[in-house]
Formats: C-alpha cells, structure tokens, sequence
C-alpha cells in the first residue's frame, strides 16, 4: 500500500521530535508512504519571479516553532515497531516541490563564525529538468537531493529533543550519501517507531559549513520495514555500494571514536571478525568523512565497500 502525506498544518511538528506526537498517519511494515515537506520560516520565502507554496505560507500563518528550528512532516506510525527494534527506511524517489532553493548565513553559527559575521541569505535557482542548480556567479551544480533530516521519536524520558542536533534517534544527520537508492536503519525508542522527515537538500558538501546547503522543498518516497532482528546504537546507512555507520558529538573525534566503533560492530556482526581484526580492516579500508560541522552535536560517518564485508 502506498499513502500520501501532505504538508499542511495539521501534519508538521516545527522544531522538535517527542514521542508523544499525535501520529500524522499509521501504516503497515513494508507499506510506503510519499511525503511532502517545505523547509525554512517565513523571512526566507522569496519574491517572484520564484514560486511559493500555498502551504508553506499556511502552515507559517497556523504554526510557530518550538525549539529548533526545521519544519518536520509526520510523524508516521509503523505498525508492529517496539522500543529495542530498528527502522528500515528506503529511500524510494525523491522530487523537486520549487524552482528555487535557500542557503543563509547566521551570525555565530557556521563553520567559522568569528570569520563570517554578517547574516546573508542567498536564493538559488532550481532547474530540475536540467538537474542543476545556479550559483550567482554562474556556475552550476549538478543537483543530488537528500533529506537532512530522517528520524524517529526519542525515548520518552528524554522528552521533547530540538530538531538542530543529531541524536541516536537520527534527526539532523545531513548526510549527503543517503539519497535515492539507499536505506537507513534508526533504532526505535517509542511504540509505533514515529517517524518524521524535512530539511530537504538539493546538494550539499561533506561539512555543511556555513550552516546550510541548498535548503529547498521536496517530496519523498518511502518504504517502510519493522527490523525485529537489528538491534543499533545509532543510526545505520546502506547504498548500492557502501555500508555507513554514525557518530555525533560536539567534540569531532569523539563522534569520530562513536562512528568507528559502531564500524567494528557492524564488520563483527557480517563477518564474525574480531575486534581486532575489524579495527585492522577500517584503518586499511574504512573512510571516515565529516558529515556536518555546524549542528551543535558535529557528525562523522564511516563507509565501507559491501564487498568487503558482505552485502
């Protein structure tokens, strides 16, 4: 079965993830569901000749933020999903909403804020039949888009969770590697796993560095799959040809330590390898690439080939 979930008002959560949202939609294990967001408040919208949603304006008129910062469609619940399970989530199809897209600069935020004092915000054409975007010098940029944001509810205790920081619920992971084609694997805390999307990308660099990549609004296609036999610490990544495991911190190596770690975890549990042998394999084979340096608690992710180990 496949369902539709629309953006408006009564199915985004601007902000925050929490465990005790109302679900937007309730499916089955292995149903999929398509999943309209829009991304950014009101001060970023555009003027024409750029096209604005109607609902991106209905939902700044009825809705305000709450703690973070990303407009979040859903949640949707799974059916069968219990507290110690894991989420498959593949990623299906995702399409262009706009023909334009956002980044901006904020003060003390960034990569390097002490350099870079001065708001600016900067709108960037979108051409989807082209597969480009235009930079305001000229230059285009092929386009690989991607939800920055792809999380379940937080365990309960923690209560409500900014959207900002990437956590073992997933969240703001911004990972560049987890577009159309690949799959992510995010440990359920809450019945029902919640599951809730935004901050979609039209491309964006390895270290996201001066806070933002090409925000913009897109449509998602997912299916997704309660995993009773995975059991993860933090969110997991597959595509065609990579395994990718996560670490988030505010401190880079320490997510860097948590992404290798779940690295040997992860070759242990394909290969039956030793830890030792593992560690020997990651630093012969394993890279280790900065997913994002701006979003409080900084991301590191591992790939390795699958052949390696094992699709």
């Amino acid at each position: 079965m496949t369902v539709l979930l629309k953006t408006t008002p009564q199915t985004v959560h601007w902000g925050y993830f929490d465990a005790n949202l109302r679900p937007a939609v309730t499916v089955k294990s292995g149903d999929t569901v398509t999943i309209e967001c829009v991304s950014g408040p009101a001060d970023i919208l555009p003027a024409p000749p750029f096209t604005v949603l109607p609902e991106h304006r209905e939902i700044h008129a009825a809705c305000k933020p709450h703690i973070g910062r990303h407009i979040l469609t859903g949640p949707v619940h799974v059916e069968g999903a219990e507290r110690g399970d894991a989420l498959q989530v593949d990623v299906l199809d995702i399409k262009f909403r706009t023909d334009w897209g956002w980044n901006v600069q904020r003060p003390l935020m960034g990569t390097l804020p002490e350099d870079f004092p001065s708001y600016r915000l900067t709108h960037i054409p979108i051409s989807a039949n082209r597969n480009v975007c235009t930079m305001p010098w000229g230059t285009e940029i092929p386009l690989k888009p991607f939800f920055g944001i792809m999380g379940v509810a937080p365990p309960p205790e923690w209560g409500q969770c900014s959207s900002i920081e990437p956590r073992a619920f997933g969240g703001n992971i911004d990972n560049k590697e987890l577009g159309v084609g690949s799959t992510i694997y995010l440990p359920v805390f809450a019945p029902g796993a919640l599951f809730s999307t935004g901050d979609g990308h039209g491309v964006q660099g390895d270290g996201e560095v001066n806070l933002t990549a090409l925000e913009t609004c897109l449509t998602g296609t997912f299916r997704f799959t309660v995993r009773k036999d995975m059991k993860l610490n933090n969110p997991r990544g597959e595509t065609r040809t990579h395994w990718i495991t996560h670490g988030f911190d505010v401190d880079l190596d320490d997510a860097a330590k948590e992404a290798l770690r779940d690295m040997i975890r992860l070759i242990r549990g394909k290969t039956g390898l030793s830890a030792e042998d593992a560690y020997m394999l990651c630093s012969l084979a394993a890279d280790l690439h900065v997913t994002q340096t701006v979003d409080g608690n900084k991301g590191i992710h591992c790939m390795i080939e699958k052949g390696l180990i094992g699709g």
